[in-house]
């Protein structure tokens, strides 16, 4: 998306506290104009849990109640060897996402009356997906070199499904690869052995996303490694982590040079924090994020003009639906302030 200036333009993670799509759609593009969001719906079926909205095809996934492993008794030969066939010929109309799976990206897809500058989505990532789900001996299968080649490759494809569905709404396409578990990467290098398994997999993924891919953790993580990958927007809590990314001003300053995009993670996601800000509270806070980069020869407006403004993370864990609305509004007056007065 050359020449696209998003000037701190709102979005979100992804996670809605809604169990109606409709609904969850209906506060997402009030608020969201320009970049809406496809809503993911984490309360209103386990399927929609993030460990298991994307498994729908992988090779023997078994779904309990509230767990989701891999069955190794089975003969997995044949089905992991069809999804790398179904990788080298991009045959991506085999991996799209069911409603079953994500009723709020069907209930979005079927909005007729958008016209956004941008439209986003959003996928489990290949490390945190590799290391939530456990084949049947409880061992996470990122640490199996097999099935965390095929993880990655069966996710580009359900990412490639994506964006193409995304496209009918606006050729303009966002898409995060949601990668939490990176809060715990040095026990993942350590664990696999080096740090060039754990980008190769990510890079995997991106490769299968055309317009801008971005990558979005939650925590404190080593940033110089995801922001020396191919991904476009780097996306961070903001809120309660802002200094860990201020560690890596030369990484930062290099990464905006080349085109990066900072999305900020600098409005509450919990109701008791929430309660305690206003616009005016949370731009200091922003202001205050953003300044040890200037300190570091990056300037204001650069951070500004390459930046988005999201929530620290997703709303699914609000606990009404009306405390995302309340959420989405700070979200979206703080983005027209910040664009009002500097941009």
């Amino acid at each position: 998306m050359p020449g696209i200036e998003f000037g701190c333009l709102p979005t979100i993670i992804g996670s809605m506290p809604h169990t109606d799509p409709s609904a969850a759609c209906a506060q997402v593009t009030h608020y969201l104009k320009d970049i809406p969001v496809w809503p993911q719906l984490p309360k209103r079926t386990f399927m929609e849990d993030m460990r298991v909205q994307f498994s729908h095809g992988f090779p023997g996934v078994v779904l309990g109640e509230d767990s989701i492993y891999i069955d190794r008794s089975q003969n997995l030969d044949e089905p992991l060897e069809q999804v790398c066939t179904d990788y080298l010929e991009n045959n991506i109309d085999k991996y799209s996402i069911s409603p079953d799976y994500a009723a709020g990206l069907h209930s979005f897809l079927g909005l007729k009356s958008l016209s956004p500058l941008a439209v986003k989505g959003q996928i489990t990532g290949p490390i945190t997906w590799g290391l939530a789900v456990t084949d049947d001996s409880h061992r996470a299968i990122i640490y199996d070199d097999i099935l965390s080649d095929v993880v990655a490759r069966f996710l580009r494809l359900k990412a490639s499904w994506q964006e193409k569905e995304l496209r009918k709404i606006s050729k303009n396409t966002i898409i995060f690869v949601d990668e939490p578990y990176m809060v715990s990467y040095s026990d993942i290098v350590a664990g696999m052995g080096s740090s060039k398994k754990v980008i190769s997999l990510l890079e995997e993924v991106f490769r299968g996303i055309e317009g801008l891919k971005g990558v979005h953790c939650c925590g404190s993580t080593d940033w110089s490694v995801l922001l020396d990958t191919s991904a476009d927007i780097l996306s961070f809590d903001a809120y309660n982590y802002a200094q860990s990314l201020s560690l890596y001003p030369a990484e930062v300053k290099k990464f905006l040079e080349r085109g990066g995009i900072i999305a900020w993670g600098i409005t509450p996601n919990n109701e008791e924090a929430l309660a305690k800000e206003t616009v005016g509270s949370v731009k200091d806070r922003l202001e205050e994020a953003m300044a040890p980069f200037t300190r570091d020869g990056i300037r204001f407006k650069q951070l500004l003009q390459q930046g988005l403004l999201t929530p620290s993370c997703g709303l699914g864990c609000m606990a009404t639906e009306e405390a995302s609305a309340c959420a989405l509004e700070l979200l979206a007056e703080l983005s027209a302030r910040i664009r009002k007065g500097y941009i």
